[in-house]
């Protein structure tokens, strides 16, 4: 992912709006891109995330549904100073799980995966989830 959430807002201008949903922890939106979420806050608890995704998805996302096919899935965990002790592996399963059943049926269409920690102005987790195209061999 080179840009994050903030410097992609679909119209342009970087100014991080435009069809946004959720109002607490878990926003979304969908562009043509794909399906943008956003998690304000980190945790060392990956179990974390299911509960919070769950609420936001059955309460605040009206977007589309799941469908088959393969999808690429990229996941930042954005920290302030030193990284948490967090294996990226076990993020990345809890997210995948946390999503599974709203952005695809089932984490076995993720076809391409890329996980990353990076520092940030805020610590948070961004997912974005786009059809898969596999590279011309």
């Amino acid at each position: 992912m080179n840009r994050d959430l903030e410097e992609f807002d679909g119209d342009g201008d970087g100014d991080g709006g435009g069809g946004w949903t959720g109002q607490g922890r878990v926003r979304a939106r969908e562009t043509l891109q794909g399906l943008w979420l956003t998690c304000d806050g980190l945790t060392t608890q990956a179990k974390y995330y299911k509960p919070l995704f769950y609420e936001f998805f059955r309460k605040e996302w009206r977007g589309a549904r799941p469908s088959w096919g393969d999808y690429a899935v990229e996941i930042v965990m954005h920290h302030v100073g030193e990284p948490p002790v967090l294996d990226l592996d076990n993020l990345a399963k809890a997210l995948l799980d946390s999503i599974k059943g709203y952005a695809f049926h089932d984490d076995s269409q993720v076809a391409r995966l890329l996980v990353e920690r990076r520092e940030g102005p805020r610590e948070r987790v961004t997912i974005r989830v786009t059809r898969h195209t596999p590279a011309p061999r």
